[in-house]
Order: structure tokens, then C-alpha cells, then sequence
């Protein structure tokens, strides 16, 4: 056992002087106090093995050290075992097993950053902001985000008991059946016959691609009469870095998209847009919520910034740090806030989110049809016609007419009204 303990320091030691080599130390004594506080941690990891009601083994210690020290730091650095570098993997491909939920720790409960479309806890009724307060009967309290993720996790088919916390509202019992995810992260239609509507669920790989044929699928359908796009990225937990940016750069002809800076000035990366905007200035909104985090908010605040979008909705997260995994060879891998975004504006997203243009809350639209009694020009006996085709009239009075779907969407008839205002406005400016 003395010999574990020895062996342990000695590699932690090592693993501290590699990781601070070239950086002077600030004084003698704290040198002294690094030293003696891992020996402190051989000394303490050597009586938990020995003495502790169960046996425990050295990796089971070591990894969960390891992941202590991280998620001390915040909420998204953590350490990932093998399974979970290969589950977060998958995630990014669009592809993997589990309810369809993105979590973070809060408070010591797991709070749902948002539930991901057409997934099993989407289709239970998981929203962003909810609390996972028991697991399978089991307080999540004491539970880092990874015994969570693992405990949400399971075989396809099985189910899984959860007790979610709303506010002012009763604790609700859930019991959800894992499927398989497999993530549409982008789904596009015409919208009232003359506006794109995109939606976007995740950044994974290529959808930039997606989005581009959406936006030259609806111009070849609509020629010259494309009124404008409304990108839909509620619920969005984010992705990948590489593709909030190729997204941004579809809209904008030039300037910075999103800068990262770490605690190294000199590391600061600005990630520039390229000429050429695909809706070649068409009117853009972009609708958001609570659960528009990361990716979605670079996005947002990249089109808010260039004035070449209105942001409609609600205040986003605010998850505006960058995290890198470092793969740990066979013992799979680290992720470390290393850096946090910054708009082009300059504004930084973390904790404060993006606000919106235009302030809308969650509301139900619904129809008022009226039984009075009005007469109109046309309804008086002798009255002239219109010398216009009556066809041609009655297609114009069904034109715009929204679903009965997107009248439950007061936020996505709110932005599509906004759409066609602001081609109105467009064109008597030009």
C-alpha cells in the first residue's frame, strides 16, 4: 500500500510539472505546499482504500479524484471515462442512445437544459428549466453530472423513473422508455407560401450543407417571391463550434463572427465570416428561449450584432464558455473550460445569454370567428364586380392563411408576421 501511495505522488507530481513547465512558481513556500498536499492525497487516498466499509479499487478513487477536481472548477469540466467519450462522440455525429436531454449540474440537482426534438422526453413533456430531483427513486443530491448522465443512460427498450421539479407547479413522476436517438438537426418548409422556416435542433456535422439547400430549395420553388427566413433555434443546446460558425458565415458578408478568449491574451482566435450571403438580404428572424445555449446563442448574437437578423423570443441560457476535450489515451478524456465566447460586438455570453429584440413569451393563438351580422359592398344587391378573376380572389383569401399547428406557436406566428413586415418595409425603401 506505501508503495501505492508513493507511486501515485510521484505521478502527480510529475503530471503537475509537466503541465506548469516554463511557468516560474510565485514563491518557495508555494511550492512547499503543493508537495504537501499531495502527500496529503496519497495519505488520504491509501486510508479510504484501507479502511473505507466496502472495498474499493484504485481506479474507481483515482477517476473519481480526477473528476472532483474538475467539476469543482464549473459546471461543464469534467472527466469522461471511456464510455462517456464514446457516448459524447456519438452525440456530435447525430446519433446515440438515452431520452434526448441536455443537462448540467445546478444547486446539486440536474436541471434540463433543454429536451431535443422529436426525442422520448420531448414527446413526455421535459422543458428547458425543469429539475431532475430523483433518478430511478434516487436523489440526484451528491451525484456529479456524469453519475447522472450514466444513471439516465441504459439499454434501448428499458425505462427510466424521474421526479421533475417546475417552478409553481407540483413534482411530476415521469416514467420514460429509452430509444435511440437518432437527431434530425435540421428540418426546413414554406411557411404561409413565401417564407423558410428553418429549424434547428443540434449543431452537428454538416448542417451548414442542410441549411444552404434548404434556403436554394426554397428560392428555385419560389423564384422572385421568397419573402425571407425565420431560423428556429429554441431548444437548441448547441453542438459544435465549428458549425455555429459555418452557419453564421451562410448570412453574413463579412466581419467577425465569434471570438474565444482563454486566460492567454495571445490565444485569442476571431472567427471571420466570408463574402457571400446566401438570403442575399432577405429579412431574418431568429427565434430563442431558455433553452438556446452555446452554438445557438453564437448564432444569435452573431446575426444580432451585424444588424442582419431581429432575435424573437425569450433570454437565452447563457452558456458562453468554451470546453476542450484532451483524450487521455485508454483512459479516455478530459473536458476543461479552456476559453469563454464573445460576440462581435464584444459582449460576453456567459451567464447573461443573449437578449432579445423583440420580447415574446409562450402563448396560445387561437381564431375568433364572428357570427354577426355584416354586410359588406359585395353583399348589396346590384353591386358592381370586380373586374379581377374570382379565382384569382379566392386563392388571394387563403394565401396567408396559418395552420392550426403554427396557431398554437404564438412565438413562430409572431416571427413570421414579423418576416412579412419587414419585406413590406424592405421594398417601399427601395
Amino acid at each position: 500500500m506505501r508503495k501505492n501511495k508513493l507511486f501515485f505522488a510521484s505521478l502527480m507530481t510529475a503530471f503537475l510539472i509537466n503541465v506548469s513547465y516554463g511557468q516560474a512558481s510565485n514563491s518557495k513556500e508555494e511550492d512547499v505546499n503543493t508537495y504537501e498536499l499531495l502527500n496529503l492525497f496519497g495519505e488520504v487516498m491509501e486510508r479510504a482504500k484501507v479502511s473505507y466499509v466496502e472495498e474499493v479499487t484504485d481506479k474507481k478513487l483515482i477517476e473519481s479524484a480526477i473528476d472532483g477536481m474538475l467539476t469543482s472548477l464549473d459546471p461543464h469540466s469534467s472527466f469522461l471515462d471511456t464510455e462517456s467519450f464514446n457516448y459524447m462522440s456519438e452525440q456530435t455525429k447525430g446519433k446515440f442512445g438515452g431520452l434526448g436531454i441536455e443537462i448540467t449540474m445546478d444547486n446539486g440537482l440536474v436541471k434540463i437544459v433543454s429536451p431535443i426534438d422529436d426525442t422520448p422526453a420531448a414527446k413526455a413533456g421535459i422543458k428547458a428549466g425543469d429539475y431532475i430531483t430523483h433518478i430511478n427513486n434516487e436523489t440526484v443530491v451528491g451525484m456529479n453530472l456524469n453519475d447522472a448522465v450514466s444513471k439516465l443512460r441504459g439499454k434501448i427498450g428499458t425505462t427510466v423513473n424521474l421526479t421533475i421539479r417546475r417552478i409553481n407547479s407540483k413534482p411530476i413522476d415521469l416514467t420514460i422508455k429509452r430509444e435511440e436517438i437518432k437527431i434530425q438537426s435540421v428540418k426546413s418548409e414554406i411557411k404561409e407560401d413565401a417564407i423558410s422556416y428553418i429549424r434547428i435542433s443540434s449543431f452537428s456535422e454538416d448542417i451548414d450543407k442542410n441549411i444552404s439547400d434548404a434556403i436554394k430549395k426554397a428560392k428555385n420553388e419560389l423564384k422572385d417571391k421568397l419573402l425571407g427566413v425565420v431560423i428556429d433555434v429554441r431548444n437548441n443546446p448547441g453542438g459544435l463550434l465549428d458549425q455555429a460558425v459555418e452557419v453564421s458565415d451562410l448570412f453574413l458578408d463579412k466581419g467577425e463572427i465569434v471570438s474565444t478568449r482563454s486566460r492567454n491574451e495571445a490565444d485569442t482566435v476571431k472567427f471571420m465570416a466570408n463574402e457571400g450571403d446566401i438570403a442575399r438580404g432577405l429579412p431574418i428572424v431568429v427565434i430563442i428561449n431558455e433553452g438556446s445555449a452555446s452554438a445557438s446563442e453564437i448564432l444569435a448574437g452573431a446575426l444580432q450584432d451585424h444588424h442582419r437578423a431581429i432575435i424573437l423570443g425569450e433570454k437565452s441560457f447563457g452558456k458562453g464558455s468554451v470546453q476542450t476535450v484532451i483524450p487521455l489515451g485508454s483512459h479516455g478524456a478530459m473536458r476543461l473550460t479552456t476559453a469563454r465566447y464573445y460576440t462581435p460586438a464584444g459582449r460576453s455570453i456567459q451567464a447573461k445569454g443573449i437578449e432579445p429584440d423583440i420580447e415574446v413569451k409562450p402563448a396560445k393563438v387561437e381564431e375568433f370567428e364572428s357570427y354577426a351580422f355584416n354586410l359588406s359592398e359585395a353583399d348589396l344587391n346590384n353591386a358592381l364586380k370586380n373586374e379581377e378573376d374570382s379565382e384569382a380572389k379566392d386563392k388571394s383569401k387563403t394565401k396567408n392563411k396559418k395552420s392550426k399547428e403554427d396557431l398554437q406557436d404564438y412565438q413562430l406566428v409572431r416571427a413570421l408576421d414579423l418576416v412579412k413586415a419587414l419585406a413590406i418595409y424592405s421594398k417601399f425603401e427601395n
